[in-house]
């Protein structure tokens, strides 16, 4: 049976004490490259995965397996991708969002907020027009900067901020006006979006 567990931002500190725990005892432990080498200090010897797919040959090995996955794998996360390849999940353990450590940093109420995931996907930037706050997950090929432009492009009008490496010690949040230029520190990031909004 498979359990998956979110590990947060990144930091293992950002862990709640059930998955930290969960980690501790577990078995057979699956992760991708940053979750796995994140989470060092707590065990060394999680099975680092690449894609997806690869989780489906432990599936048929093991008997008990525990996937983490960042952030919360309910959030854009792992968890759909899973039910819709047919596989059975015995338990979801939430995590925190790197959204969630991101609105904390900012000191900004998200509730209404507007959400998007870019990581991985194509979505139309449009919704943001008549959100205040729009919360965007984004990858290398819809980097922050690329985001900034398209929303100038749409005539919107704010500022975006965006955190990069979250958690970690590289940590990074930049602040800019709705089409500035901004440095691409890292492929994953989260982008806050403020709409003045006329």
């Amino acid at each position: 049976m498979l359990t998956v567990a979110g590990v947060g931002p990144g930091n293992p500190k950002y862990l709640t004490c059930d998955v930290k725990m969960r980690i501790e005892n577990a078995k057979h432990i699956l992760a991708f490259g940053r979750v796995a080498n994140s989470l060092k200090s707590i065990r060394d010897d999680i099975i680092e995965i690449n894609k997806v797919e690869e989780i489906m040959k432990y599936i048929d090995v093991e008997k008990e397996l525990l996937l983490l996955a960042s952030g919360d794998p309910n959030f854009f996360g792992i968890v759909d991708y899973l039910k819709k390849k047919g596989l059975k999940v015995k338990e979801v353990l939430p995590g925190l969002s790197s959204f969630q450590y991101m609105m904390g940093k900012l000191q900004k109420s998200w509730q209404g907020a507007n959400f998007l995931s870019l990581h991985g996907r194509n979505e139309d930037l449009d919704s943001v027009k008549s959100n205040k706050i729009s919360i965007l997950l984004v990858d290398k090929d819809n980097s922050p900067n690329k985001i900034s432009k398209e929303l100038y492009k749409l005539n919107i009008k704010g500022k975006i901020y965006v955190g990069f490496n979250l958690s970690y010690d590289d940590e990074k949040i930049i602040i800019k006006n709705i089409g500035e230029e901004i440095e691409n520190v890292s492929f994953l990031g989260v982008v806050v979006v403020e709409n003045e909004m006329g």
